[in-house]
């Protein structure tokens, strides 16, 4: 019988480790590099070697894009030198874009973001910052300005060079940062877009489509609720994919660096997002102007006295599916004094709610006016009768006549 015990709880402690084990590797990523964040929150749901500096390819456009619509109206016009379209490897994709052609940058960016046109870039990249050089430390500099601390780039494309990498969380931060430009937003999200003719090309047959197989209607990786954003293969980088995804109030964006082959980058982000909807929700735990908590203010009138402190904000949290939110225990601080006379919408206090890992915090404030007690409201009537009465009795009695 002993040894039955025995058995069941080796059983017990290898399942149990299994369970363990199956958790932490519930979500394996096939790439150097991966992450999940929930952009309006910050939450982090996923992350492999987020800080490990990896080649990016292509997704180096993104920052490249906002350089230049941050830097010139969508109707200028750039003309495409030599040094631009020469200094392009073989293999690369462009455009194509002819010597002497003048675009619109509207033309150039699209582009530069759907079919990832090499050309495009150096032609944008001249015109902002007069040559590549310059333009590759407005680049560094702006990614210093977003927060990113673990990249380094020296062309606007993404073409190999061994000085030019970034991380995974250098490229959500530049990619949040992106789409927040409705202007980008709009471009990455179109499918096709076909480039007019030129003082150098007269046809109107370069039709710049959209590499990211997400937005296309006729793929199998297809996602109505993806936004974008950006592609990226060569040899040494793999291929690279970052997405934007929104759906049921929250709103997903996924790095990718690194995937074995080009239908992976897609399989494996399509298995990131349905990670993260699959197990991510987000939760109501208090309206705006909730009661919070009751106080009684020392100092105050009988009839305002007990006062209602409210909450000043909605707080809604991101939380996995499995944890009950409502559930969570705020911590409250109210301020060391409170004393009337108070205003309707008074600071009270702070409120403070940890959801799995995130800390949401509001204000709390008070839901009326409490009146300052004084000093003829607490002696009141039973006062006033007292003061009569004094008086009577320390009155000096009046002398009696005498009548002979």
């Amino acid at each position: 019988m002993s040894r039955v015990k025995k058995l069941l709880g080796s059983f017990l402690l290898i399942t149990l480790i299994c369970c363990k084990t199956f958790a932490i590797e519930e979500l394996n990523v096939n790439a150097n590099a991966a992450l999940i964040i929930e952009t309006n929150t910050g939450k982090v749901i996923y992350e492999k070697d987020g800080d490990e500096q990896n080649y990016p390819a292509s997704v180096t456009k993104i920052l490249t894009a906002i350089l230049v619509l941050e830097n010139c109206n969508l109707d200028d016009v750039a003309t495409a030198s030599e040094s631009a379209i020469s200094q392009i490897p073989d293999g690369y994709v462009v455009a194509p874009l002819k010597v002497g052609e003048e675009m619109k940058i509207k033309d150039l960016l699209y582009a530069l973001m759907l079919k990832s046109a090499n050309d495009a870039a150096y032609v944008l990249a001249e015109h902002v910052g007069g040559n590549v050089d310059f333009f590759a430390d407005m680049m560094n500099q702006k990614a210093k300005e977003i927060g990113c601390t673990g990249s380094h780039f020296v062309n606007p494309n993404g073409i190999h060079n061994e000085r030019h990498y970034t991380t995974a969380n250098d490229m959500y931060l530049i990619a949040k940062y992106a789409m927040k430009n409705e202007e980008f937003v709009k471009i990455v999200s179109t499918m096709e877009y076909t480039l007019p003719s030129t003082n150098k090309y007269e046809a109107e047959d370069r039709v710049m489509r959209n590499t990211n197989s997400f937005i296309n209607p006729d793929s199998s990786f297809y996602n109505k609720n993806v936004r974008g954003i950006k592609t990226g293969t060569t040899a040494q980088a793999g291929n690279c994919l970052i997405t934007d995804v929104a759906r049921d109030g929250l709103e997903f964006i996924t790095v990718l660096l690194g995937a074995e082959t080009s239908s992976g980058k897609f399989s494996e982000t399509e298995k990131m997002i349905n990670y993260a909807y699959d197990n991510y929700t987000l939760t109501k735990i208090h309206s705006k102007g909730d009661v919070i908590k009751t106080i009684e203010i020392e100092n105050a009138t009988e009839e305002t006295k007990s006062l209602n402190a409210l909450i000043d904000r909605e707080i809604i949290v991101i939380n996995n599916k499995e944890n009950d939110a409502n559930k969570t225990i705020p911590s409250i601080k109210l301020n060391d004094e409170i004393l009337a006379p108070i205003m309707a919408g008074d600071e009270l206090g702070t409120i403070s709610f940890d959801v799995d890992g995130l800390q949401y915090d509001a204000k709390l404030i008070a839901a009326n006016d409490v009146e300052k007690r004084t000093y003829y409201k607490e002696i009141g009537i039973g006062a006033a009768v007292a003061v009569v009465f004094l008086t009577f009795i320390t009155r000096k009695p009046k002398k009696k006549k005498n009548i002979y």
